[in-house]
């Protein structure tokens, strides 16, 4: 999985992909989807190179591709990732390959297509900061797991103190079926959500404003090819065939939640809003930071369809994440967003391929550009808690902004923004960007 993509040494001609702290590296090359802010261009594909964008049309129409890549570039050109994600493994790494040998240094590789970009960067780089963002593809359909073990333990405890983990969950990976309209990229705003609820002493439910609104910390996986109705991925097709990654903040309302999921689990709670960070990191980018995977010897094993040894050799991946909370206040005062958390997506207990199998394995058709969350990711620590649910036990206990305004659950005006990052030793560090996604009344 490892190549010259990965090379520590490589620099890009694109100086700011260069400085060792962006996001966006040589190394790094998501899929997203801009046009210049304000103007009524048609959406384009792009490359994040530091603080840049490569223009994919912009840089097919220079017309110096070999015709293998040409043509892969084809659909990006045209503005259609999903029918690029259609085309699979060896599609996607060869693209790779071309793109970053033709953003690599020149002096380093003497590539005639790096040097033909560097002359046209003019036409062909965007600045990030000038371009507006959508989602990066067509989202047919999303589904939610939820394999963060210590959120459903600690989520458990609160309402089953005596049994806090359903009796399924070290045996299959547990997940539902979401709604995409109200999926949104970063920048997203939302009014709050309404609802009905019933407080523990009300005799009658009642219907209006969600009062205890919430975050989830998640990272989303974009289905590459997929599979065909009635046919069942095993894992090692499920391993090659997942496209990338993204943040996802999947908003939850909580009372009304507590209400309504019985008996058949997140309904309105949970299709309100949902927001994405806008680059597809591709599982190529992150393959340096693969990790052994296993559930603990005292756990039952995965069955067999949910288990291999490539699974167990590198299943895992380390993505660190952090949850920053900005209130209006904070904004008003030009205060930087506060820390609220961090936890790390190795600690997952079901891996990527595990629920792109499981999902298929009754015969479900998954399609390009279907998209999975994880589930909430928290960690082992009280303070890695991935939701204000966990945070503030329930709502019992309120946290302390460094401004003297307290939360328990998100006011109006709150802003909140998710980071992740990989980084580990003898691989460049990579990123997602930020995840921003702001709750108004």
């Amino acid at each position: 999985m490892i190549d010259h993509t990965h090379d520590t040494a490589a620099t890009a001609w694109v100086a700011s992909a260069n400085t060792g702290t962006t996001d966006f590296p040589l190394q790094n090359l998501p899929y997203g989807r801009f046009r210049r802010a304000g103007s009524q261009q048609d959406w384009r594909i792009g490359i994040a190179i530091g603080d840049q964008i490569l223009d994919l049309k912009a840089a097919a129409q220079l017309g110096r591709w070999p015709t293998d890549i040409q043509t892969l570039l084809h659909p990006l050109a045209q503005g259609d990732l999903n029918r690029f994600m259609a085309q699979g493994p060896v599609a996607r790494k060869a693209l790779r390959a071309a793109l970053f040998d033709a953003l690599r240094d020149p002096t380093q590789t003497g590539s005639a297509n790096a040097r033909a970009l560097q002359a046209a960067a003019a036409q062909v780089l965007l600045a990030q900061d000038q371009a507006e963002m959508t989602l990066p593809c067509q989202i047919g359909d999303y589904t939610d797991f939820y394999t963060g073990i210590h959120h459903a333990t600690t989520v458990g405890k609160l309402f089953r103190p005596d049994n806090p983990l359903l009796p399924n969950y070290k045996w299959v990976p547990i997940g539902y079926h979401g709604r995409v309209s109200s999926i949104g990229v970063s920048g997203q705003t939302f009014r709050r959500p309404l609802g009905q609820t019933k407080a523990p002493d009300a005799e009658l439910p009642s219907f209006g404003p969600c009062k205890r609104l919430d975050y989830e910390l998640e990272v989303g996986v974009f289905v590459g090819a997929g599979n065909a109705l009635g046919e069942p991925m095993s894992m090692a097709q499920a391993e090659g065939d997942w496209f990338g990654m993204v943040l996802l903040n999947d908003w939850s309302a909580r009372d009304v939640q507590a209400w309504e999921y019985q008996p058949l689990g997140p309904f309105l709670a949970k299709n309100f809003a949902s927001t994405i960070s806008p680059w597809i990191v591709t599982q190529e980018a992150l393959a340096p930071f693969r990790a052994a995977f296993e559930h603990p010897a005292t756990d039952p094993q995965p069955l067999p369809y949910l288990d291999s040894p490539a699974n167990r050799a590198q299943g895992g991946l380390q993505i660190e994440l952090e949850v920053h909370l900005q209130t209006a206040a904070m904004r008003k005062a030009s205060q930087a967003p506060h820390r609220l958390m961090q936890s790390n997506f190795a600690d997952a207990y079901w891996t990527v391929a595990q629920m792109l199998t499981h999902h298929s394995s009754n015969g479900c058709n998954l399609q390009p550009g279907d998209l999975l969350g994880s589930g909430t990711q928290s960690g082992p620590k009280p303070e890695q808690g991935g939701s204000l649910l966990e945070l503030t036990q329930g709502g019992k206990q309120a946290l302390s902004l460094p401004n003297g305004e307290t939360r328990v659950f998100l006011q109006d005006g709150d802003s909140i923004t998710l980071r992740g990052r990989c980084q580990r030793e003898g691989a460049v560090a990579i990123g997602f960007g930020p995840c921003v996604g702001t709750v108004t009344n």
